[in-house]
């Protein structure tokens, strides 16, 4: 995990990144503070690997913060003022996010301050399941997911939905919510068809755990999950052969 530490004098800003990093499995928030002095004495203490870091803050300036923090953890600057982005790349910083931040720029940027923070990692990956699935004993069928921290065990009736987002996907089950980094496609193919179907290019559900279809919307729980238009034939045809 890469240990982040955010510093901002707005709350806003900070809440924005801590959400932002909390969707991320390789990331790990360790403080977000408006407090500049206190996130230096962290960064001199060797607290954290990366800093998201405002530039204009009343105690300690981004600028001033990096001069004395001197390479002791990788930066990313945030700012709403583009003429410091040329100096903050003189201090070696990773990357300078201009606010607004918009999360696909906040993704490009950590992963080019994972590939230099850790320069080797294996990317998660769902695994072979260890026995083909088999349709008619759905109660005990299982996969493997590989998480960053270790391979988990899932079972597939305890899956309401998964959802995923460019090269990442969350598996949701009553219990939790289970972060990979794959594609929709390979996880489509691990599944048995006669259980889940894809209903949208962002989301998979269980046919089991649908509480209520209504128009285009299917209802899961307090999830509202759309159905989308090149999905929708498909679904419905299965939903069909449940009707009685």
């Amino acid at each position: 995990m890469i240990r982040c530490l955010v510093v901002d004098d707005e709350p806003l800003a900070l809440h924005i990144l801590e959400d932002y990093i909390s969707k991320m499995p390789f990331l790990q928030l360790v403080k977000a503070t408006t407090n500049p002095i206190e996130a230096l004495t962290m960064v001199q203490a060797a607290e954290a690997d990366l800093v998201f870091l405002d530039v204009q803050m009343p105690e300690l300036t981004g600028i001033q913060f990096l001069k004395i923090a001197n390479g002791k953890a990788k930066v990313i600057l945030t700012t709403a003022y583009p003429q410091y982005a040329l100096e903050g790349y003189e201090l070696d910083v990773v990357d300078y996010l201009l606010k607004p931040i918009a999360f696909d720029r906040f993704f490009k940027s950590v992963q080019k301050a994972q590939g230099i923070i850790q320069p080797v990692v294996a990317k998660p990956q769902v695994v072979v399941q260890a026995e083909p699935v088999q349709q008619d004993d759905f109660s005990t069928d299982f996969i493997f997911v590989k998480t960053e921290h270790k391979i988990q065990k899932v079972y597939l009736h305890d899956i309401l939905f998964i959802e995923g987002l460019k090269d990442y996907i969350s598996i949701f089950t009553s219990a939790e919510r289970i972060i990979t980094l794959q594609g929709m496609k390979k996880m489509e193919d691990a599944l048995p068809e006669k259980h889940f179907v894809r209903v949208h290019k962002s989301y998979i559900v269980a046919l089991n755990k649908i509480d209520s279809i209504e128009r285009s919307r299917i209802q899961i729980g307090d999830k509202i999950i759309p159905v989308g238009d090149t999905y929708r034939d498909e679904f419905f045809r299965m939903i069909e052969n449940k009707n009685i």
